[in-house]
């Protein structure tokens, strides 16, 4: 006797996928993070010049690069990829 294998179509957000209540937050603090680590990872820093650049401990710069975003609010997040973004316009202006 086989199963049959069912499938469902994802509405695109996982987290509501899983009946999470917050789902929409975390989809977004997602999209956020992943957008900061990308910027990140193609400036090649090491974890102390992150840092520095974003102004918070190594430890916390550690939970971003291992994508654990739910350890940032949505907001901090937002600050974060603001601050990535204006130190990219400095550099571009110097040069």
């Amino acid at each position: 006797m086989t199963q049959e294998t069912v499938f469902e179509e994802s509405s695109g957000n996982v987290f509501a996928d899983l009946g999470l209540t917050n789902a929409d937050e975390l989809f977004t603090r997602g999209q956020i993070g992943i957008q900061v680590l990308r910027l990140l990872k193609q400036r090649h820093l090491k974890q102390r010049e992150i840092s520095e650049i974003l102004g918070i401990p190594q430890p916390f710069v550690s939970h971003l690069m291992k994508g654990e975003f739910q350890r940032f609010s949505e907001g901090k997040l937002l600050i974060l990829l603001k601050r990535l973004d204006t130190q990219y316009k400095s550099v571009k202006e110097i040069k």
